[in-house]
């Protein structure tokens, strides 16, 4: 039985102020091309299929078409809802989608069905578990202790009786205990969403969503696919993918990853402002293209920088400083400013105060003539 596990979309998501649907809908075509081309028994996306829990008209547009493609495809799709999405609304049909291969996991309320697949090795049963919280467990299980993540999960999990002369296959949108997190993702302080791995152990594969790095955790078959685009600069240099899943016999079970193109990719440069300007620097790059990321080395803020720059690069996103300032952490004195100073002076302490360097000549004589209501000479 071969399986695709996608997870994390984030339909509708703008990063940097940027509408990232273009971008989506081109990596789920890209999907729906390897679908075609795996031919799988099933689809299973592990939740934050939106990125709010009101999406945007055009990204439920886009799910929707992808849902329809994949039923043409006659390929089985499973999805549940993550932590971005609203379980009521992403459950909304769910009975009648049934029918046409489409299962969507329902509001949880303390039992969890599995749907039953079969091919050449027998049967497989598919339980789809939607992002929860011990809240949400105790409501159901009040007679029992639970005040973790770890507790919730494992409560809701014992509530299943699973056949062990079949292949079990959990779909689950959580945290588990040591995966490598990155930038665009949302997690509470301290690890207290984390989930012990040891939950899982009666399941053959965990499809896990929730974190953006691909990843398994423990072994192979515990599985983050990660999200299909880059969502932060910190996850730049990963190769995003779709996980495939073959499992055999009972025990037998292969994990690979088929990659994904985007249509634009992310890039960081760094440089001084006349560097990154010049046309050598860019020529025969994608640069134009990429969502960007400049580091200016300058050792002063180049006044309107951010419009400037995207005069050429389109795509920036996002400017930082690398100099002297931002290098050294500057600690301000209250002190200083209860001294009797001369404004050029109190100017001049500030200045070295949040930059870390002394005003330079050409600096000095502006503010004196600004100070004096001058002309600078």
């Amino acid at each position: 039985m071969k399986l695709l596990h996608i997870s994390d979309l984030h339909l509708g998501k703008r990063l940097n102020e940027f509408p990232l649907v273009e971008d989506q809908i081109h990596i789920l075509h890209e999907i729906l091309r390897i679908a075609e081309a795996e031919q799988p028994d099933a689809v299973l996306a592990a939740g934050d299929i939106y990125d709010k829990s009101i999406p945007p008209a055009e990204a439920v547009l886009a799910f929707d078409d992808f849902v329809y493609s994949l039923h043409r495809l006659g390929i089985p799709f499973f999805a549940i809802s993550g932590n971005h999405d609203s379980a009521e609304r992403l459950s909304f049909g769910a009975r009648l989608m049934e029918m046409a291969g489409v299962h969507l996991s329902r509001v949880y309320d303390g039992t969890l069905t599995p749907i039953r697949l079969t091919d050449a090795f027998g049967a497989a049963d598919v339980y789809l578990l939607p992002f929860v919280k011990p809240s949400h467990i105790r409501r159901f299980f009040p007679e029992t202790g639970i005040e973790s993540y770890t507790d919730a999960v494992r409560t809701a999990l014992s509530s299943v009786t699973l056949d062990p002369a079949v292949r079990n296959i959990l779909v689950a949108h959580q945290f588990v205990t040591g995966a490598a997190t990155s930038e665009s993702e949302e997690v509470n302080v301290g690890g207290l969403d984390n989930v012990d791995a040891s939950v899982f152990d009666g399941f053959d594969y965990v499809a896990l969503g929730h974190l953006h790095s691909p990843q398994s955790i423990g072994r192979e078959t515990l599985r983050f696919c990660g999200t299909p685009l880059k969502y932060s600069f910190s996850e730049e240099h990963q190769t995003k993918s779709v996980t495939c899943v073959t499992l055999r016999e009972k025990g037998d079970t292969t994990v690979s990853a088929i990659p994904l193109t985007p249509l634009r990719d992310m890039q960081s440069i760094r440089g001084t402002y006349m560097e990154v300007l010049d046309p050598a620097f860019y020529r025969n790059t994608k640069l134009m293209d990429d969502y960007l990321h400049i580091t200016l080395t300058d050792e002063h803020d180049v006044p309107e920088a951010m419009g400037k720059l995207r005069a050429v690069y389109k795509n920036l996103m996002k400017l930082s400083y690398d100099n002297t300032r931002t290098r050294t952490e500057a600690v301000l004195q209250p002190e200083t400013v209860l001294t009797r100073l001369l404004p050029q002076d109190v100017f001049a302490s500030f200045y070295e105060a949040q930059n870390n360097q002394t005003l330079s000549e050409e600096q000095v004589r502006l503010i004196l003539s600004l100070v004096e209501g001058g002309d600078v000479q």
